[in-house]
């Protein structure tokens, strides 16, 4: 053990036999059991909120979270005398889900089905999300932006020729989710979603979710955890939903089967609504994984792109199609 980990578990009520480092973090085995031991990365003025989030979760049976422990003062976050601020949350003994499962995608698509019915709680804070038509009026701005400037450079490279080759396709797309998104019930759904103080977790992916056994279908509920809330909101709940279901889509090739039975997994245990499946219809049109590459080109390094981002950007176009067969077997979505 490091000195530094020695000196912030010290101000803790638990008593550790060993730890080992992780990713970005300190595991601790304990005489209560497995903690973990992490910088803190939400902001000072959502913790309340969060150990509230947690206490709500427990309290209404969902104990498989990582609730913050307090120190000796009772105080949830402890500051080193570096000036870095550590905080101690319960873990878990177990790995995380595996994308390549389609039984552990289908039980965490339940899972994040019964977080969402229990998350609808008034907070003392929580940040609303931002609206979609803003969120893809800035994203298209950008995209137009950095295409302006790849056709100004004088020399360009295998990411800008293949990135200017297939603009004009890839922003068809963004351009039928902003006309679904107008004519869509989105803020209907939006204000129901504010008034009904319904939380999202905001990073609901295979790595936060923590699979503590084999026989998954033996004991869901005892053998399955969600990890790191920290990034919470107000927010129409099936935004997780499709973040998740994006995630494991672009890995399985965009596999009707699968993604029909993870629609199924969540809608058996909290049922999608039309105006909820067709704002699932706008997220998954909209490019985002397009967007996201281009938005991290435009803030590199432009003197060196690696081959990995060039992987991806050809992946992402390649993916179109796969998707577009997709959208218009599940989704009746015709571009």
């Amino acid at each position: 053990m490091q000195d530094y980990d020695r000196n912030i578990l010290e101000k803790y009520k638990i008593d550790v036999s060993s730890t080992r480092k992780v990713r970005g973090a300190v595991l601790c085995d304990t005489s209560r059991g497995v903690f973990l031991l992490k910088e803190v990365s939400a902001p000072a003025g959502r913790i309340p909120a969060l150990c509230e989030l947690y206490a709500h979760l427990i309290e209404h049976g969902y104990e498989g979270v990582d609730s913050i422990e307090p120190n000796e003062d009772g105080e949830f976050v402890t500051a080193f005398e570096d000036g870095k601020r550590y905080m101690l949350r319960r873990w878990f003994a177990g790995r995380e889900c595996d994308f390549r499962k389609p039984a552990e995608l289908l039980e965490a698509s339940g899972n994040l089905a019964k977080l969402h019915i229990i998350m609808r709680v008034r907070l003392s804070q929580s940040a609303r999300a931002e609206r979609l038509c803003e969120e893809y009026g800035r994203h298209d701005r950008e995209l137009r932006k950095v295409r302006k400037f790849v056709r100004s450079m004088t020399s360009k490279g295998e990411f800008e020729v293949s990135f200017l080759k297939y603009f004009d396709s890839m922003y068809q797309w963004a351009e039928a989710a902003d006309d679904l998104l107008a004519k869509s019930d989105y803020e209907r759904l939006y204000q129901e979603s504010m008034e009904g103080n319904r939380l999202t977790h905001g990073e609901y992916n295979y790595h936060n979710i923590l699979m503590k056994g084999e026989e998954i279908y033996s004991a869901p509920a005892k053998l399955l955890a969600t990890t790191n809330f920290d990034k919470f909101k107000q927010d129409i709940q099936v935004e997780d939903l499709y973040y998740f279901f994006r995630k494991v889509m672009e890995k399985h090739g965009w596999k009707e089967r699968l993604g029909d039975n993870m629609l199924n997994a969540y809608s058996a245990i909290c049922p999608l609504s039309d105006e909820e499946m067709e704002y699932l219809k706008i997220r998954l049109a909209y490019p985002e994984k397009f967007w996201k590459i281009a938005n991290s080109y435009y803030h590199s390094n432009k003197a060196w792109i690696s081959v990995k981002n060039v992987e991806k950007l050809n992946t992402a176009i390649r993916q179109t199609k796969e998707k577009e067969r997709f959208m218009e077997n599940i989704f009746a979505f015709h571009l």
